[in-house]
């Protein structure tokens, strides 16, 4: 059986020129890298700001296990199944983080037949997004300590410093530092963080803004510390906006690339949906919708993470509206929510899939709460039994989503065929698309709503800290905003361990934060890292260069 990473090396690639003239985009639109990626101009957004859009999907999950789920597998799957029946798609996905590529979680660009090319070069370095995101962190950060150093004008409270230093790699001992050490030309000494970059304000405001002048505008208000007197010190107070811009002229713009079938993938951005918002950037989305009839796009984790975030702030921030949602699941995470530990999935288990299927089934309630169509797409695996199977679609009925087996893993497109036709006919449903809460809601009500309505919590727990920081930032406006509340992606709950459909739980808000540039604020439930560690025997172990000079080992 052939690797990933044997199966992209092996893929038949076309020239990103062909690519881009598959979907209508000239070639002097595109800013090529290499033979097989190139950057999307601000020509294309021009030519098609008249075009009308095509159908919005999004591909969610339940609750991820340690057995995977292949939600990125899924999604690039369905484009390409897309194809397959006659319609014309373009996927929209985020980039991956070099962090899980040499920790544990591996890349994101999808997996067997169904991924994303060319492979090596996505999963790591890639066109330089996440650089150029860290360098414009670690930029205002640098320019920040300067302006203290340099007689501190803003009267800058270095015990009150928000912003944290950021990088694209799991390293736990960065987490928490003190810095500017050894004598006065080093600096003010002072506690600092650093955070993985897919976790920094500045990736959230790539994603989410409408072009280079909003970015610079969403720049300038990040909130980075308070003076001594308490009130707040923003990017543009200490001049870091306009050079971090200039940094980000070239990320703004986001990537095309294709498919092992040729299928026109955007890739662009990648915030993390346990700790941000957790999707690709606003652009790539707008730019897919007018590119082909389907625009296919995921959310991280579970939809009570990325698909919540995606709906509540993405869609509500971009005036977007989903036709559908795909919502990926799979025999063994069901099994794995009923007790069945990681080493004994593949073998059959009736009893345990019926006793975890209520997380899948709290999965599509949890949708259904927006008013869009559901899929459930149960991704396949070749130790699943037809009784198996069975039981889920009709567990799928009876909870009112259509259900299709996919094998896109194993088939590539052609083992999509049932799911994308499931979803051409749900878009074509009745819609009734509606938010969870509405922004003029008080702050601590959009909160217990979502805790309430998605994780299935009876309370929030406020600690006085907290509230003694939502208040400060409810002054600063954050009252009319949307909230991103990070937790564990394990549990519906704020507790890992609790798997399945937790009941008589409360959640407790351990921290909060303005992203006041991104336009949300920002909750943490339960113990949440911001900058992952490695494990014990982490993925980097097994990259290497063989003989011949190419890359083995990764995936």
């Amino acid at each position: 059986m052939l690797t990933d990473i044997e199966i992209a090396q092996a893929a038949k690639m076309k020239k990103i020129t062909e690519i881009a003239a598959q979907i209508g985009i000239e070639e002097d639109d595109i800013e090529p890298i290499g033979h097989y990626k190139a950057k999307l101009g601000e020509g294309v957004f021009k030519k098609l700001e008249s075009k009308p859009d095509g159908k919005l999907v999004l591909v969610t999950a339940v609750n991820p296990t340690p057995a995977g789920e292949g939600k990125t597998t899924v999604s690039i799957g369905l484009g390409q199944a897309m194809n397959k029946i006659g319609k014309s798609a373009v996927v929209a996905l985020r980039e991956p983080s070099l962090g899980p590529v040499f920790g544990i979680k591996g890349g994101a660009a999808g997996g067997g037949y169904s991924q994303v090319v060319p492979m090596e070069d996505i999963n790591l370095h890639f066109t330089g997004d996440l650089h150029a995101i860290t360098s414009a962190n670690n930029l205002m950060c640098a320019l920040l300590d300067n302006h203290i150093q340099q007689g501190n004008e803003q009267n800058i409270d270095q015990r009150r410093v928000l912003i944290k230093r950021c990088l694209d790699m799991n390293d736990r001992a960065l987490r928490n530092i003190v810095c500017s050490l050894g004598g006065p030309l080093n600096g003010i000494p002072r506690e600092d963080h650093f955070c993985i970059t897919v976790a920094s304000e500045v990736m959230a405001i790539l994603c989410l803004a409408d072009d280079i002048f909003d970015l610079k505008k969403r720049l300038g208000d990040i909130l980075v510390a308070y003076r001594y007197d308490g009130t707040p010190v923003y990017c543009r107070d200490i001049k870091a906006d306009g050079a971090m811009t200039v940094l980000l002229k070239d990320a703004i713009k986001p990537n095309l690339v294709q498919t092992l079938e040729n299928t026109p993938v955007i890739m662009h951005g990648g915030p993390f949906a346990n700790i941000a918002h957790g999707c690709n950037s606003v652009r790539a989305t707008k730019i897919a919708l007018k590119l082909g009839d389907y625009a296919i796009t995921e959310a991280g984790f579970g939809s009570d993470l990325g698909a919540e975030k995606f709906l509540d702030i993405k869609c509500r921030f971009a005036n977007l509206k989903p036709s559908c949602v795909v919502l990926v699941a799979t025999v063994r995470s069901m099994k794995y929510n009923g007790g069945v530990p990681k080493e004994e999935l593949t073998a059959p288990n009736l009893e345990a899939l019926k006793a975890g299927s209520v997380n899948l089934g709290k999965h599509i309630e949890n949708l259904k709460k927006f008013g869009i169509p559901v899929v459930v797409a149960i991704n396949h695996f070749k130790k699943d039994t037809d009784e198996e199977i069975a039981f889920v679609e009709q567990f799928c009925k009876d909870n009112g989503a259509e259900f299709a087996l996919t094998k896109c893993f194993a088939e590539g497109g052609e083992g999509g065929r049932e799911l994308a036709e499931k979803v051409v006919a749900a878009c074509e449903k009745e819609n009734n698309f509606r938010y969870l809460y509405d922004l003029d809601m008080p702050v601590y009500d959009k909160i217990r709503t979502i805790a309430r309505e998605l994780y299935g919590a009876d309370g929030v727990h406020f600690p006085k800290d907290t509230r003694a920081a939502i208040d400060g930032f409810i002054k600063l406006g954050a009252d009319k905003i949307p909230v991103c509340i990070a937790k564990t992606q394990y549990s519906l709950s704020d507790n890992p361990q609790l798997l399945g459909r937790p009941e008589g739980f409360k959640i407790t808000i351990t921290g909060a934060n303005l992203s006041n540039g991104a336009g949300f604020l920002v909750c943490q439930a339960g113990n949440i890292m911001t900058l992952p560690g490695l494990s014990k025997s982490p993925a980097a172990y097994n990259i290497d260069i063989d003989e011949n000079g190419n890359t083995v080992g990764l995936f």
